[in-house]
This record gives structure tokens, sequence and C-alpha cells, in this order.
């Protein structure tokens, strides 16, 4: 299986490597017509609106709406869970979001980079998970189609941090640098049935 990873900013390697070793052949996009080429695409963490403003200069945010309106499973890790949600809080007007989860998220809700943590998550249907949180984004609201696979207690009570709708999963955190390629299995198995 061909799993596209967005190759604009972010932790492409890493997530190259966690997909490789997953049992998916990583491919690197940066054009939109390397869309073609992919069954499934990770948009990886890195800074969202950074990434927002690369996928307009390169020309790959209309092909990927696109190619996501006709069902292109996508995996969203950090930045990228802010890129797949229907809303985004505390982000720029014209950031970009395709809205294919929904959920409601807002930008370093966990707070700045001095407030970044690891925690073990007890995962459904995984078991207990090593997650590294990096400025990362709140769900602040989950939709009625959206499943909830992982939560840690926040400010609120049991926070989501892990979601999937469809074909499609969204991660507060960053599973690519654990070095447990499970979320990444997860995503995977979801492809093949």
């Amino acid at each position: 299986m061909k799993v596209g990873v967005l190759a604009l900013q972010g932790d492409v390697r890493e997530h190259r490597a966690a997909l490789l070793e997953a049992g998916a052949d990583p491919v690197e996009v940066r054009r939109p017509d390397d869309l073609s080429a992919v069954d499934a695409i990770v948009l990886p963490g890195g800074e969202s609106t950074t990434l927002s403003m690369l996928l307009e200069s390169s020309g790959v945010g209309d092909a990927l709406s696109a190619s996501l309106a006709e069902g292109l499973p996508a995996f969203g890790t950090c930045a990228g869970m802010i890129l797949l949600a229907r809303q985004v809080v505390g982000g720029r007007p014209d950031q970009r979001s395709f809205g294919v989860v929904d959920i409601t998220v807002r930008r370093n809700g966990f707070g700045r980079q001095v407030q970044s943590f690891e925690c073990d998550l007890a995962v459904e249907g995984t078991g207990p998970v090593r997650a590294v949180f990096i400025r990362a984004p709140v769900v602040e609201r989950v939709g009625p189609d959206v499943e909830v696979l992982a939560t840690v207690d926040g400010p609120g009570g049991p926070t989501p941090v892990l979601c999937r709708q469809g074909p499609h999963v969204v991660s507060s955190f960053h599973p690519e640098l654990s070095g447990d390629r499970r979320i990444h299995e997860l995503f995977l198995s979801g492809l093949r049935h």
C-alpha cells in the first residue's frame, strides 16, 4: 500500500520510517500530481499556519482537498489534526482546514513549547502507548460520528487526543517520535478492511 506523507514541512522523515516499519510503502507528496500515486496520506506535525501557507504556494492544497472529498484516507498528527479538523480555534483567519473530521481544535491548547510532555495513553483496542505532546492542539468538541480512541486528563476532564471518523485518524500527539508503530498500524489496518 502506497501511503503519501505530506512533505512540505514537519516530521516527514519520522513518518516515512514509521510507515515503512508498519508495512506500508511511503511516498513523499510535494506536488499536486504526487497525490495520484497514493492510497492514503499522512499530514505530519509541524507548524499549522506554515503548512497552510505551503499548501497554497505548492498547489497541493486544492488537489488534496479534492482527493479528501473523494474519500482519500488521511492520518493527521498534531498540525495534521488541525488541518483535518472541521473548525480551528486560535488560528489565523486565512488558515487552511480541510474539515473532514468533525472536531473543533484549539491550536497550542496544551500550552507552549515549555509545556510539552509525554505520557502513557490507554488506546482503545491497542493498549498503553507512549505519547509525545509538543505544542499540541486540544480537541474542544467532538461530532456525533467521531470515535474517540484515547483521552488524557485535561483542565475540563477527559480530553480526546486520538480520534477516528471513517477513513480519517487524527492525533494531538506525535506517534512517529515514540518508536511504537501501533498508531500507524491502527491507521493502516482501517485501510485494509
